[in-house]
């Protein structure tokens, strides 16, 4: 299957993770109703394995958050490519972005650190990777990765 998406996802050199189940709940990775596809919060796994484990302000700088959130941004598209019986190309529009910061009390750049996951996805679809975003410090996370992040999807 090659289509425009699967194409710009080579030029970048860009491979999408295999998607592996949520590990903390009992729960979907993903959801579709219609043309909305909904992905449960996504965080950063290598081979199924949580990475960055800590916090922003003191264990990962920015720049090392943003990398994180990119992660975290492939695995949403990993559970998406699930969904959609492998076939990215039927993404239309990137909708909403939500990113949990686990981050200390100073670290102010929680909106710079989910940049990574967002300017990925405009990276990959361009004016359709464009969404409306929520970007939140939390004090802990779940396996006290740095970064969960969740998206709406609009699919044909």
């Amino acid at each position: 299957m090659t289509g425009p998406i699967d194409r710009r996802l080579e030029e970048l050199g860009i491979d999408i993770p295999e998607a592996h189940p949520p590990i903390a709940a009992k729960i979907e990775g993903w959801a579709l109703h219609k043309d909305m596809l909904f992905i449960s919060g996504a965080v950063p796994k290598l081979n199924g394995a949580p990475q960055y484990i800590g916090k922003a302000g003191r264990e990962f700088d920015l720049a090392q958050a943003q990398a994180a959130a990119r992660l975290s941004a492939l695995c949403m598209l990993a559970q998406a490519k699930l969904a959609l019986d492998g076939d990215l190309n039927r993404i239309r529009r990137i909708l909403k972005l939500n990113g949990f910061v686990n981050a200390t009390p100073d670290f102010t750049e929680i909106p710079q650190v989910v940049n990574g996951a967002s300017e990925l996805f405009v990276e990959i679809f361009g004016e359709a990777g464009r969404h409306a975003r929520t970007a939140v410090g939390v004090a802990v996370m779940p396996f006290d990765v740095v970064i969960e992040v969740e998206g709406t999807f609009v699919v044909e």
